[in-house]
C-alpha cells in the first residue's frame, strides 16, 4: 500500500495545484482533499471531503482514511468564500489546533507538513540584514496574519514534542507570486498606482508558485540521500528586488505618502475591497524583509527554479501592461531619488539606491 495524503485548504488555488501534483507521486496511493468550501477547480482523482478543520470532525476524516501524511495548507492571509478577518484567524489558529489535536490522537499519522510564512520575523527598523531560521524577531507581530503564523508555529512545536515519532516540516514561504498568485501582496502590486511610504525603498523577496508546489512535494515525500525534510526552512528565490524596481518593471507609478497617510489609504482600500492593505503589509513596504535560504539548499536539498527577479517577471507577464511605460516610471523614480531630502529619509534608499539592477543577487 502507498501513502495516504490529506491536504487541507484544497479550495485555494495553491491547495488545488498541490492536490493534483501529489497524485502523480508513484508512492502515493490516495489523496484526501479537505476544505469547508467546495473547490471551483478540478482535483483529479482525489477524494474530496467537505469538512471544517475548526471542528472535531476532522479527526474522523483522519481515522476513516487511515491518513499517514498531512499537508496543512489552510494557513492563509486571505479568506476563501464568505467571511472576513475573523474567519481567517479562526481557520488559521483554531483550525490548526483542531487539526494537530486530531493528528496527535491518530496512530497512523507519520508525517506533517505545515505551510508557514516569513511573516513570523516581522518587519522592523532594527531588523538584521538577513534572517536565518533561528533569528528571533526584533519585535513580535501584534496582530494580523503575522501573529497567526507565530501562534501556528507555536502549536506545531508543541505537537512535535508530544509526538516525536512524527516527522514535522515547517516551510516559511517568502511572498508568493506568479501568473495565478492570489495573495495580499499580489493584490497590492495589481493596483494602478502603488501607494508607498515616503522615504523608504524596502528590499523584497519572492518565491514562485510553481516552486511552492515543488517544495511541498519534497517535504511530503521521503527525504533524498544526504538530505533531511524535517525541521523549519525558509523558502525564497535567489536575490532581492527593491519596491522601486518592482514599480518600474510593472509600469505602475508610485504615490509616496507619509506613514500616517499610507495607513489611511490602506484602511480605505480595505473598506472598498480592493486589497487587504494590512498594518503588517505596510510594515513590510516600509522596512522590507530578506531571509537566508542556506538550509533550504543544503539540508532540505531543494533549489528553486525561479529567482526573485524571475518570479517577479512571471508575475508582470500575467498582469499585462501598466499605466505607463517602464522607462517613464523609472525616470520619475530616479528624479525623486535625486532630490536632497530623499537620500536622508530612508536608509535603504540612501545606501542601495533605486537603480534597476537587482541588489544582492547572491542572497541565500
Amino acid at each position: 500500500m502507498g501513502k495516504v495524503v490529506l491536504v487541507t485548504g484544497a479550495a485555494r488555488q495553491l491547495g488545488g495545484r498541490f492536490v493534483r501534483r501529489v497524485q502523480r507521486d508513484p508512492g502515493v496511493d490516495r489523496v484526501v482533499a479537505v476544505d469547508a468550501v467546495v473547490p471551483g477547480h478540478p482535483l483529479g482523482d482525489a477524494v474530496f471531503v467537505r469538512a471544517d478543520i475548526r471542528q472535531p470532525a476532522i479527526a474522523r476524516v483522519l481515522a476513516e482514511h487511515a491518513v499517514d501524511t498531512v499537508v496543512h495548507l489552510d494557513v492563509s492571509a486571505k479568506v476563501v468564500g464568505t467571511g472576513g478577518r475573523t474567519t481567517v484567524k479562526e481557520t488559521n489558529v483554531i483550525g490548526t489546533m483542531q487539526l494537530l489535536g486530531a493528528c496527535q490522537k491518530s496512530p497512523s499519522v507519520r508525517r506533517l507538513v505545515v505551510k508557514s510564512s516569513t511573516n513570523v520575523y516581522g518587519s522592523a527598523p532594527r531588523d538584521p540584514a538577513v534572517f536565518t531560521e533561528t533569528t528571533p524577531p526584533k519585535s513580535l507581530p501584534s496582530g494580523g496574519f503575522a501573529k497567526d503564523v507565530v501562534e501556528v508555529e507555536g502549536y506545531v512545536r508543541g505537537f512535535a514534542r508530544r509526538r516525536p515519532d512524527v516527522a514535522v516540516c515547517v516551510l516559511r514561504f517568502a511572498n508568493i507570486l506568479g501568473p495565478r498568485a492570489d495573495t495580499p501582496l499580489a493584490d497590492y502590486l495589481s493596483l494602478p498606482v502603488l501607494p508607498t511610504v515616503f522615504g523608504y525603498d524596502p528590499r523584497l523577496q519572492f518565491v514562485h508558485e510553481d516552486d511552492v508546489v515543488d517544495v511541498l512535494g519534497v517535504a511530503a515525500g521521503e527525504p533524498g540521500r544526504g538530505t533531511l525534510n524535517s525541521g523549519t526552512f525558509n523558502i525564497a528565490g535567489d536575490g532581492v528586488l527593491l519596491l522601486s524596481q518592482c514599480s518600474r518593471r510593472l509600469g505602475r507609478p508610485t504615490a509616496p505618502l507619509l506613514l500616517p497617510a499610507v495607513t489611511w489609504v490602506g484602511q480605505a482600500l480595505r473598506r472598498v475591497g480592493m486589497t487587504d492593505f494590512s498594518p503588517e503589509q505596510i510594515r513590510l513596504l516600509t522596512h522590507g524583509r530578506v531571509v537566508s535560504t542556506v538550509q533550504m539548499r543544503e539540508t532540505l536539498g531543494f533549489r528553486p527554479r525561479f529567482s526573485t527577479a524571475e518570479t517577479f517577471a512571471e508575475f508582470v507577464r500575467g498582469q499585462g501592461p501598466g499605466l505607463l511605460p517602464p522607462e517613464v516610471v523609472g525616470g520619475a523614480v530616479d528624479r525623486l531619488a535625486a532630490l536632497p531630502f530623499a537620500g536622508a529619509a530612508g536608509e535603504v534608499s540612501g545606501i542601495i539606491g533605486t537603480g534597476d539592477s537587482a541588489p544582492s543577487p547572491g542572497v541565500r
